[in-house]
């Protein structure tokens, strides 16, 4: 298993890239956490708290996929770094107002989440002109998934540590300032500067023209909100259970099932169609979440909470093969931004579903959600089969006079598919 992700990491660029991308969605990853405290620590309330943090997610999921349309229509460098910069500015200005203006903080959060950079859909475009073969390609998404939970896991950990050390204010600049650092880091590299995305044809949808990809994105909708409801009906249990730290528990081995289940999904080659072993990933996604309605004590629940986790990352990985494999030429970026965009929207939907089913039937019906959502992911993916047996582009990895400096083609590379 290590071997396969050294190799990755050792292939010219790769290691800056995965990192560079990674530090760049700090402010991203950790936007929620951050902004609750440093309300809270001007004497805001939790309502105002999770009101500017709602604003921040909405205008990232409109940012996303738009942003990541610009990236395919002009290049990485001329798109991500000014939108970070604009992001880190924005929110620069709200850590100095603070929430006394209402209006300015709304805009100001407003403006910092509209302009994060698509820098993880940007990664996913990069791979195949970096690592050159499709096997590698595939190993990196896994890999990339796996980053992910890292990332997640260690960013508001980095906040809490900001502010314990110096002040909530200081947190969000120093994270904003390293997802600066961290965008300029990955569109200084060569191959961000080389990578240009094929000639697209002129369409208002984009990438959203492809019916492939629109299912896709409608079964991901429901995985997103098994994860969303899972937070929330983790909160009752653990208040039966030990309180704050075991929920502390209960999300980490969230975090930790998937990363196991991304780093051994991504250890091994695998045949067969992507689309039909997605629907085995969700269905196995679907049957570990039925465990946690038993809710046993604390430790067998953490157990069984790593469990539920650990097809997660295999299915994010698994559908990004499937995303490029049905995005139209010239709009990758734009289609991996959607499904970030997706995704997000799809846990904002099952955390505000959770709370009234937990209000209704407490943390046993709160657990129920995510097995149903991961059930109604698995049905839309065999409703819409027969769309996605049929892929727009043939291949995964790709070779352009844009992205291949030295025009040297290699026969296991698919022509079909330039960005």
């Amino acid at each position: 298993m290590a071997t396969g992700y050294l190799e990755i990491l050792r292939t010219r660029h790769a290691l800056r890239l995965l990192a560079g991308t990674l530090v760049g969605r700090l402010p991203n990853a950790t936007a929620a956490i951050a902004l609750v405290l440093f309300v809270r620590a001007g004497g805001g309330t939790y309502s105002l708290a999770g009101a500017l943090a709602a604003v921040y997610g909405v205008a990232n999921a409109v940012g996303q996929p738009v942003l990541g349309r610009l990236v395919d229509l002009y290049g990485q460098p001329r798109v991500q770094l000014p939108a970070a910069v604009l992001s880190a500015l924005a929110m620069t200005a709200f850590a100095f107002t603070g929430t006394g203006p209402l209006p300015f903080a709304y805009a100001a959060v407003a403006a910092a989440g509209l302009f994060a950079p698509p820098l993880e859909g940007g990664l996913r475009a990069l791979w195949p002109s970096v690592l050159r073969r499709e096997e590698r390609v595939h190993t990196a998404y896994a890999m990339d998934a796996v980053a992910q939970e890292v990332m997640f896991t260690v960013g508001p950990l980095l906040v809490t540590l900001c502010a314990s050390l110096w002040s909530e204010r200081a947190a969000l600049l120093v994270l904003n300032a390293l997802g600066v650092l961290g965008a300029l880091s990955v569109v200084c590299s060569a191959p961000s500067r080389a990578w240009r995305s094929a000639p697209r044809e002129a369409h208002w949808l984009g990438a959203l023209r492809s019916p492939g990809l629109l299912a896709l994105l409608g079964a991901f909708l429901f995985v997103g909100i098994a994860l969303g409801s899972i937070t929330v009906a983790s909160v009752p249990y653990a208040d039966g259970h030990g309180g704050d730290a075991v929920y502390g528990w209960l999300m980490a081995a969230l975090g930790l099932g998937a990363l196991l289940g991304g780093s051994v999904y991504g250890a091994r080659r695998w045949s067969g169609a992507p689309e039909r072993r997605l629907r085995v990933l969700v269905g196995l996604l679907a049957v570990c979440y039925l465990p946690l309605m038993l809710m046993p004590g604390a430790v067998a629940m953490v157990l069984l909470t790593v469990v539920s986790g650990v097809f997660l990352a295999p299915c994010i990985a698994c559908a990004f093969i499937i995303v490029d494999r049905h995005a139209p030429v010239g709009t990758v970026t734009e289609a991996f931004s959607w499904v970030v965009t997706t995704f997000t929207v799809g846990a904002s939907v099952g955390t505000g579903l959770a709370g009234p089913v937990v209000q209704a039937g407490g943390a046993l019906w709160g657990f129920a959600l995510p097995g149903a959502a991961g059930a109604v992911s698995l049905l839309v993916l065999l409703a819409t089969g027969g769309v996605l047996a049929a892929p727009v582009r043939g291949g995964v990895v790709a070779v352009s006079p844009e992205n291949d400096p030295d025009r040297a083609a290699d026969p296991r590379f698919s022509p079909g598919d330039r960005a």
